[in-house]
């Protein structure tokens, strides 16, 4: 299929959009202005101008609604804050729904912190991250679990963000992981840290990733097995710029990228090609034309500064 006619299958696609939502926050601060507190001496970071824009699983959501489908919802866990009502506003400004966001007292909203110097818009401090290092409590993962089973018949693709960096990791809990694996739908997981724990869904790490994932599950590098052991349909490995690796049970596919020479900012190229492939997967019922594209959109993505997307018009410029 043509990128024409693989967009012009998007329009009628639900996504749901499963996991740990972040709000990344843009703080352009100028150095000049870092004069010592008076009451403490400490010099201040004086920021000027603050943009915020949904992150982790926002970000695929987002790239998901730039592409075009048809209706795009997130799932996932907010807290009673500032910082919940900045994301919920981001999203919805962006057509994304939050229905199924929960609100919880006495956790913070997972929220990015950047620190952009004005003068030269480049991130030169240390970010300040708002994270929640506790268990998820069984009641809220119980909740979770369940609004995704009431959920998920209304979706035509379920893609999972699991980035909490947490050992236990976030919302997506092993209960989560056993729900995910019961679906009779097209899911789509990209996981951080924890890989090689789900079963009968479609997994896309990058390369160190599922590298990682294969030595905690096998002692050893093997994707073919490790795709075995998850009992996986699809295991999709990215490879950066080179393009993406593609493993089914009929054995492995190298899918070469689009190479850039100089992107811009490869912060959340993952979640991009995610986003485009998992929905190109559902169009085309085809894993290597599903790549292929997923790559496209993060060419696309990666020549812009955060995180970028791509959309249906940037795409048909290519001319692939």
């Amino acid at each position: 299929m043509t990128t024409s006619e693989v967009l012009a299958g998007f329009p009628r696609l639900r996504a749901l959009v499963v996991g740990d939502v972040c709000l990344d926050r843009w703080c352009r601060y100028d150095p000049a202005l870092g004069e010592p507190s008076l009451e403490t001496g400490i010099p201040r970071i004086a920021v000027v101008a603050t943009e915020v824009t949904p992150g982790a699983a926002g970000t695929v959501a987002n790239n998901l609604a730039a592409l075009q489908a048809g209706r795009v919802d997130v799932l996932g866990l907010i807290g009673n804050d500032g910082h919940g009502h900045e994301l919920v506003r981001a999203l919805t400004a962006r057509g994304i729904g939050t229905s199924l966001l929960l609100a919880a007292p006495g956790i913070p909203t997972f929220t990015y912190t950047k620190l952009l110097n004005r003068l030269t818009s480049v991130e030169d401090l240390p970010r300040v991250d708002f994270i929640h290092t506790q268990p998820l409590p069984e009641a809220l993962d119980r909740e979770l679990v369940r609004l995704l089973e009431s959920a998920a018949s209304g979706y035509d693709v379920i893609l999972v963000s699991d980035q909490a960096e947490t050992a236990q990791g976030g919302i997506v809990t092993a209960s989560m992981r056993d729900a995910l694996a019961r679906l009779d739908r097209l899911v789509w997981v990209d996981s951080r840290r924890r890989a090689e724990l789900f079963r009968h869904v479609i997994v896309k790490p990058n390369r160190e990733e599922a590298e990682a994932a294969s030595r905690r599950a096998l002692g050893r590098v093997d994707f073919v097995d490790l795709r075995r052991q998850m009992a996986a349909p699809l295991l999709v490995v990215t490879h950066g710029g080179d393009g993406a690796e593609v493993i089914d049970e009929r054995g492995s596919q190298f899918v070469p990228g689009r190479r850039i020479e100089k992107p811009v900012d490869i912060c959340g190229a993952g979640d991009s090609f995610s986003a485009g492939a998992a929905l190109a997967l559902h169009v085309t019922s085809d894993p290597v034309a599903a790549a292929r594209f997923g790559n496209l959109v993060a060419s696309i993505t990666i020549l812009k500064p955060g995180t970028g997307t791509a959309s249906p018009e940037e795409l048909l410029a290519l001319g692939c």
